[in-house]
């Protein structure tokens, strides 16, 4: 089957201080997240001058695709802030696509790395009056790129530290009930953490460090619902008293250096770490790695060119849908609000 162009699709971000609450606006919409949440996280982006790092990260990791010699146009386009998906698709109509492959800028499995991907490719189509057939592409979190690209962070990373460090990967948390909307009866390899748990197991085997923990963050809902935890800071605190001496934060969950990356990582868990003595120290994460235009390319030669999917679990590969019908009936549905049924 041919394809006319390739479709980035990410979360988004704001670019200035006045993009900060609108923006926040738009990820939180329908969540029931209160309003002083929302506060709080906007003091977040301010701290950073209300410029997040995604999309600066993702139009490099888009010319770097570009440059790699691929022959297909890359369109950009977001789900929460400019430029929105749905101008992004209209753009493409214009220009004569009608087939296009979607690389969504998340690993894994689960209902915001996943399946609200698929709700973001149904409402474009909808806002586009024959838009083009959308194909998005595969998870990635075991892909033998994306693991050697997290290795050898956590390598260099690991200069920095004594050799008895601790090794810990973070994701961004869920609620619990949406972790466990993982998919299809007996198909628990959709589920995120158990995804996450992978991806870490297989860094920490590439560099040979057999104790490592994984742990979560930037929790952002009601506190009347359960999320994946223990919180990073919190097991920072844990190991301190373990008399754990140093840390290194690999943040497994990311492709780029969202701002819950800079943030809950670089300023909140590093802050801590420091007021407790600890070294500390943080693993890049991997769309800065030449090897991340590589694997973006080669998950496209899966449906141009034929190529093997290349896996380093056996875990059933996931994710791939065709203009945004789920994988299945209930996959990654999203957590239900108390008092919703």
């Amino acid at each position: 089957m041919s394809y006319d162009a390739l479709l980035w699709l990410s979360f988004g971000g704001p670019e200035g201080p006045a993009d900060v609450r609108p923006f926040l606006e738009n990820v939180t919409r329908g969540r029931g997240v209160p309003p002083e949440r929302l506060d709080e996280v906007e003091v977040h982006y301010q701290h950073f001058g209300g410029v997040s790092p995604i999309n600066a990260l993702n139009r490099a990791a888009i010319d770097a695709v570009r440059g790699s010699g691929f022959d297909l146009p890359v369109y950009f386009g977001n789900r929460n802030w400019h430029p929105m998906v749905e101008d992004t698709l209209a753009e493409m109509k214009r220009d004569c696509v009608r087939r296009a492959l979607v690389f969504p800028t998340s690993a894994y499995g689960g209902y915001s790395a996943c399946r609200q991907y698929d709700e973001d490719i149904l409402r474009a189509r909808a806002a586009v009056l024959d838009a083009p057939e959308l194909v998005k592409l595969r998870q990635f979190f075991d892909h033998p790129l994306f693991i050697g690209a997290f290795a050898d962070a956590v390598r260099a990373a690991a200069v920095e530290l004594p050799a008895d460090y601790r090794l810990v990967f973070t994701a961004h948390s869920v609620p619990e009930s949406a972790d466990k909307a993982a998919g299809p009866p007996g198909e628990g390899g959709h589920r995120y953490s158990r995804q996450v748990a992978e991806a870490s197991r297989l860094v920490a085997l590439a560099v040979g460090r057999e104790e490592y923990d994984v742990v979560w963050q930037s929790r952002s809902g009601p506190p009347q619902i359960p999320w994946l935890e223990p919180d990073v800071v919190d097991h920072v605190e844990a190991l301190h008293k373990d008399g754990v001496s140093g840390v290194l934060v690999c943040p497994i969950g990311f492709v780029s250096d969202h701002l819950e990356v800079v943030w809950d990582l670089d300023t909140e868990a590093r802050d801590r770490a420091a007021e407790l003595g600890m070294a500390f120290a943080r693993a890049a994460t991997p769309n800065g790695d030449p090897r991340f235009a590589e694997l973006v390319v080669e998950l496209v030669r899966e449906h141009t060119d034929g190529v093997a999917p290349r896996k380093l679990s056996d875990f059933t590969a996931a994710g791939c849908t065709v203009n945004g019908a789920p994988c299945a009936p209930l996959c990654c549905e999203p957590a239900k609000r108390p008092g919703k049924h």
